[in-house]
């Protein structure tokens, strides 16, 4: 699909939505088990692919634009036959993709579940850091980086109280292939505003965020929420960066009372 081989999941019925969950930098789709359980036994069908260079799916070395990976989603749509709008969800790098979905098609789009995610550009401090690290990533693996960031992708009480969840994170960013990490962080460092595509939105969407997140604090979330014309907003306690992995039921209970209020479909 697009030119790559793509690994994703499709689960769940076909009586109920149709949603397409995203995964961020540096993770992969088992980063939506949780959602993934519960919106298939809830009647929905859930997709949830590996982004190019993440998981299972082919590795492309360079620079992967989040352009590319919004191009590589409407192709697994195109593959899989969906005609109808879908739900399109994404978590960090994956909302950003998901924004950039919005911008290109939005046609597609039923709804938007924007979680943990940044609508600016990058900065120029940034855009240093994000290349610096891809250079980082390449040279040294994945292993330094985990270990320091573990405890700002999940918090400290969530390390200490819920290993087997901090055991998920850690095996999905040790798994990630250097290659692949190392182009989306060069591609994402130049990304455009989608502010501006926020505020022209003609649909639905639920911000999510950790109340402990540091990547995307509550603030960041508030801007989305603020300048997308029918948003609800979802601060999760007792949880960082992965709210859906740290907190599942209070990120499902959101998420589902979400999907519940979206208005009926035509056809």
């Amino acid at each position: 699909m697009n030119g790559i081989t793509t690994a994703y999941e499709d689960t769940g019925g076909t009586g109920g939505e149709t949603i397409l969950l995203v995964h961020g930098h540096p993770f992969d789709h088992t980063l939506w088990a949780p959602q993934t359980a519960a919106l298939a036994t809830a009647g929905h069908r859930v997709l949830v692919p590996d982004l190019r260079g993440y998981g299972a799916s082919q590795v492309v070395p360079g620079v992967t634009r989040l352009e590319t990976f919004a191009a590589d989603l409407a192709a697994l749509l195109d593959h899989l036959e969906v005609t109808e709008r879908i739900v399109l969800g994404g978590l960090s790098m994956g909302g950003q993709i998901a924004m950039e979905c919005a911008r290109r098609f939005p046609e597609r789009l039923r709804a938007l579940v924007l979680a943990g995610t940044s609508a600016r550009a990058e900065t120029d401090d940034g855009r240093r850091q994000r290349n610096a690290m891809a250079d980082r990533l390449l040279r040294e693996g994945m292993r330094g980086y985990t270990e320091e960031v573990l405890d700002k992708m999940v918090a400290p009480r969530t390390i200490a109280t819920r290993p087997a969840v901090a055991e998920h994170v850690r095996r999905m960013m040790l798994g990630t292939p250097p290659e692949g990490a190392a182009a989306a962080l060069r591609g994402r460092a130049e990304r455009p505003d989608y502010t501006g595509t926020l505020t022209g939105l003609a649909m639905p969407a639920l911000v999510a965020v950790g109340r402990d997140d540091t990547y995307t604090p509550v603030a960041e979330a508030a801007f989305l929420h603020a300048r997308i014309p029918d948003a609800r907003l979802a601060v999760i306690e007792g949880a960082a960066h992965l709210p859906n992995l740290e907190q599942p039921r209070a990120f499902d209970a959101a998420l589902t009372g979400f999907l519940a209020e979206l208005p009926e479909r035509v056809g």
